[in-house]
């Protein structure tokens, strides 16, 4: 289950009155969200605040909540990042541009942290290359298997100009065979195997299937590895798919593919394109 669907069974109000500063935009949310009898240990944390040039006034402010939530006899662990707008005494869930339909939080979001560029989420090019890219993918998404490797093989060619940053995120509800599928990428690149995030693309499997074992064939047999079901739980695979999943949580990233460009949220996914290379 996604955090977001976690999440779905509190009821958030869209506007109400308070004193808009760090500290009651904290308590105000605690008190709202609290309020839901599945909802327990309950922390918020303002983590980041962005003035909007557009519409005057509004600030976007960025909220960490940590939570158990209970469904059903189970109480499961919700982390999540969310993103609210703040002017003056109010506070909104989101804003949308009447003329253009645009929801604003789909374009805000934070920066991307220096301490995620992991020489290990390096695929291609020079981490001091001009510029970076950061990609986050489903191998079994039907969009990123038509994307990710049109985009990354244009941009290993200029090893000076990107450094191409990868990092898995399998929609598990969405895609099921992709867990095991990246655990297999990450052990393989771990043993030093190159290519493997392209090559990870061309495996054919049931998007829903999960057999771990039927996964490792269709892995090992597209890309000529020997990967052993106990190599995809190591504890240096469980670190690195953590790092990943820790990423993508902290960076607001909710589908696939997702891309930044320089730091900043690139929904064109398309500005690689703009750099003129040689």
């Amino acid at each position: 289950m996604s955090l977001t669907s976690k999440l779905s069974v509190i009821t958030l109000l869209s506007s109400s009155l308070f004193a808009a500063n760090n500290a009651d935009i904290e308590t105000f949310l605690k008190r709202q969200i609290g309020a839901n009898p599945s909802v327990k240990s309950l922390e918020v944390k303002v983590v980041d605040t962005k003035k909007l040039d557009a519409p005057k006034g509004w600030e976007a402010v960025i909220v960490n909540l940590n939570a158990k939530v209970m469904q059903g006899a189970n109480e499961r662990p919700v982390s999540q990042r969310m993103v609210y707008f703040v002017n003056g005494d109010y506070l909104t869930g989101d804003l949308t541009n009447i003329k253009t339909g645009e929801q604003l939080k789909n374009s805000v979001g934070p920066e991307f942290k220096a301490e995620f560029y992991n020489k290990a989420n390096l695929i291609y090019g020079n981490e001091n290359a001009k510029h970076k890219v950061a990609i986050f993918s489903d191998p079994l998404c039907p969009f990123c298997r038509r994307f990710v490797p049109e985009a990354v093989n244009y941009m290993k060619q200029y090893p000076e100009t990107f450094a191409v940053y990868y990092y898995h995120f399998p929609l598990e509800q969405l895609h099921p065979a992709a867990v095991a599928l990246t655990k297999a990428a990450v052990a393989a690149e771990l043993k030093g195997r190159k290519d493997t995030v392209l090559d990870m693309y061309k495996v054919e499997v049931d998007s829903k299937l999960t057999d771990e074992k039927a996964i490792l064939e269709a892995f090992n047999k597209t890309l000529g590895t020997s990967i052993a079901a106990e190599e995809i739980h190591a504890e240096a695979v469980k670190k690195h798919t953590a790092f990943d999943m820790n990423v993508v949580s902290s960076m607001m990233v909710s589908g696939t593919p997702t891309m930044f460009f320089d730091g900043k949220k690139d929904d064109s996914k398309a500005k690689y394109k703009e750099v003129k290379v040689k």
